[in-house]
């Protein structure tokens, strides 16, 4: 059911950057090279549900999921739920709370992935990641720009 899911999501992409941006590499070397899976996007609610396995190289001095590499597997799922729900975009700001650490025994987290708003060339976005058992790690906020310039009609618009 992951794979099917995963795939889904992925095609869903190419599709989006067929239509708005060539060339762009879907999914990003980003999130294969964590070896991130999609599972699951609702259109209508605008959700983006992916998960990161923990890697050994992954691990801080003490163990646990560097913190960065967690702001990553939010930007890796943020970024992708952007470019389904609007014209490409970049993200502008990140930020990440951080609740809890999670270790290699947590084997894996779960990033799920929200549009807040969209305000014309801005689009809000939430993340919220969990272990395993579903225990909050933590939760983060982007704020992505939409591109100009690209063959997307809506990619127009003031800031």
């Amino acid at each position: 059911m992951h794979e099917a899911d995963h795939q889904r999501v992925s095609d869903a992409l190419r599709q989006r950057m067929r239509e708005c941006a060539a060339g762009l590499v879907i999914p990003p070397p980003a999130f294969l090279a964590m070896q991130g899976e999609f599972l699951g996007y609702d259109e209508r609610a605008g959700t983006l549900a992916a998960r990161f396995p923990i890697l050994p190289e992954q691990l801080n001095p003490f163990g646990t999921m560097q913190g960065g590499m967690i702001a990553a597997a939010v930007d890796n799922t943020v970024g992708p739920l952007s470019l389904l729900v609007a014209p490409p975009s970049v993200t502008r700001r990140l930020e990440i709370k951080y609740s809890r650490g999670v270790s290699a025994e947590d084997e894996y987290i779960h990033v799920e992935a929200r549009l807040v708003e969209r305000k014309k060339r801005r689009l809000f976005l939430e993340a919220t990641v969990t272990d395993r058992r579903g225990v909050e790690v933590a939760s983060g906020t982007a704020v992505h720009w939409v591109i100009d310039g690209l063959p997307d009609g809506r990619a127009g618009g003031g800031s």
